[in-house]
């Protein structure tokens, strides 16, 4: 079974074909996709791409570069709005030390009612995480300790260091494109000592095409070439790669039902 945990259709470069762009999906045989939330202002379209199609679920968050624009966020709108079908996951979330689009103690904040609200309702907590690897750390020890929540480390490129740590606390990981991308050797070193029973694939459509459509528009439909990178990253063969990926999603998005 194919999934794509991490899809952005409703994001501008699907606006002239997000119909075909689906169902090109599923003629390649994508069975389940997670269409991403990246902040309130969109989540309607989010969640009505989820509510118009059976085989696609939502989030609901405010990723990091819009920290900015949520400041007063709180635990209690995410929590609310979780209430509604097909919303499977809080976030996407965290902190993002590269680009720097919101304050640093903004996007601190927000992540953690982002949290709050993931220990509330049992959804996992879909994380982004960029160049921020001490403080990510420091955050989800101190938010563990407080009361235990489940969590993504979406699309993770950050060190062997916050891998551990997140790893000790319980935390499933999602393999992107960009671990088929040539000068990404430190990328794939980390997914090597990743936990097997805890790796889950991602296109972050329209974003990180794998090869060999680097350089495109990325579709769920190219989910194929990142399973079968991490089947060669952890020698394994594709049928175990597949069985391996969709146990691992659905333990980790546990309000999909299996029938779905």
């Amino acid at each position: 079974m194919l999934i794509d945990s991490h899809v952005n259709l409703h994001a501008p470069q699907f606006d002239e074909d997000r119909d075909a762009v689906i169902a090109r999906a599923r003629e390649a045989g994508v069975a389940l996709m997670v269409e991403i939330s990246d902040k309130l202002t969109t989540f309607e379209a989010t969640h009505g791409i989820a509510m118009a199609n059976d085989d696609i679920w939502c989030t609901v968050g405010v990723h990091p570069h819009e920290a900015k624009d949520a400041a007063e966020l709180t635990a209690a709108t995410l929590v609310e709005l979780a209430q509604r079908p097909k919303v499977v996951g809080i976030g996407e979330c965290g902190l993002d030390f590269h680009y720097d689009f919101s304050p640093r103690e903004i996007q601190a904040a927000v992540f953690r009612q982002h949290v709050a609200a993931a220990r509330e309702t049992g959804l996992p907590l879909v994380i982004h995480t960029r160049e921020a690897d001490a403080v990510m750390g420091a955050i989800l020890k101190e938010e563990h300790a407080a009361g235990p929540f489940k969590m993504l480390m979406h699309c993770y490129t950050s060190g062997a260091e916050l891998a551990g740590i997140a790893a000790e606390l319980g935390a499933w990981f999602s393999v992107s494109g960009i671990a088929t991308f040539k000068a990404a050797e430190d990328v794939r070193a980390v997914i090597r000592d990743m936990p097997a029973d805890r790796i889950i694939v991602e296109t972050d459509c329209p974003y990180l095409a794998p090869i060999p459509h680097r350089g495109r528009r990325n579709e769920p439909a190219y989910i194929r070439h990142v399973l079968d990178k991490l089947a060669e990253i952890r020698g394994w063969s594709a049928e175990e790669a597949d069985q391996r990926t969709t146990e691992a999603f659905f333990g980790l998005f546990d309000r999909i039902p299996r029938s779905a």
